[in-house]
């Protein structure tokens, strides 16, 4: 055998990257989105690291950047199904007592349907759009919240304007609890679309808060239409009129 070791010509490499063939009674969209999840990075890093889902790095670069998940935090996590959301904020707000030095936080989830457990979250089934769900949910946290945050997405109809509209009013019924169960300071983080909250609820939240961004995080696919608003530095319900 030659000292020299192997000449690296290109020859013999292999494609890593993983190809689905069409199945029969597969729809060729079923096949590119199977395609699409086995060869996405974060979709093999949610499984590594016992995540529910890819979207539990989409909060991890939020809070990366805004940092809103703190030890000893209350976060209220709307449609909290599959559950991945809830995780990320069990770690980061300390809800286990994982860091005894450090003050241990909360995390309620709450979802139309029921939830598998979250270790660390107290998951319930609410409409939180319901008369009284505001109430519930200081019940259930015995205080105020420190974050409210929502990943929701109504489901698709199919028909881009009625999509556009319904996570438009899913964003803006997320705001106006928000408004009712946070804390002075708090923050509110939920989906929206690729310009943004509307100009409307944006006005909103700019008087509300003391900062509101639209980002896209590096974990929402190139291809998709979703941002993140995160606003910050919640201003507190005595501004509720002059807002008006």
């Amino acid at each position: 055998m030659s000292k020299s070791g192997p000449k690296n010509s290109g020859r013999g490499r292999r494609d890593l990257r993983v190809k689905v063939k069409t199945a029969r009674g597969r729809k060729l969209s079923s096949t590119l989105w199977l395609e699409r999840q086995l060869n996405d990075p974060y979709v093999q890093r949610a499984r590594a690291e016992g995540y529910r889902g890819r979207a539990a790095f989409k909060l991890i670069e939020l809070d990366d950047k805004y940092k809103f998940l703190k030890p000893g935090a209350r976060v209220v996590d709307l449609g909290c199904a599959p559950g991945g959301w809830s995780q990320v904020a069990v770690l980061r707000t300390n809800a286990l007592g994982q860091k005894p030095s450090k003050p241990r936080g909360m995390v309620l989830g709450v979802d139309l349907q029921e939830v598998e457990p979250v270790q660390g979250a107290d998951l319930h089934v609410l409409d939180f759009m319901s008369d009284g769900a505001d109430d519930k949910v200081k019940a259930w946290l015995d205080g105020p919240a420190d974050v409210v945050m929502s990943d929701m997405a109504a489901s698709s109809s199919g028909h881009k304007q009625t999509d556009h509209l319904r996570i438009v009013a899913l964003c803006e019924a997320a705001a106006e609890l928000a408004f009712d169960v946070l804390n002075e300071g708090g923050t509110f983080v939920a989906k929206v679309l690729a310009g943004g909250a509307e100009g409307s609820l944006q006005t909103l939240l700019k008087q509300r808060f003391t900062k509101v961004a639209n980002v896209k995080p590096p974990a929402s696919r190139s291809d998709s239409s979703e941002k993140f608003v995160v606003a910050t530095g919640f201003r507190g319900r005595g501004d509720e009129d002059d807002a008006r």
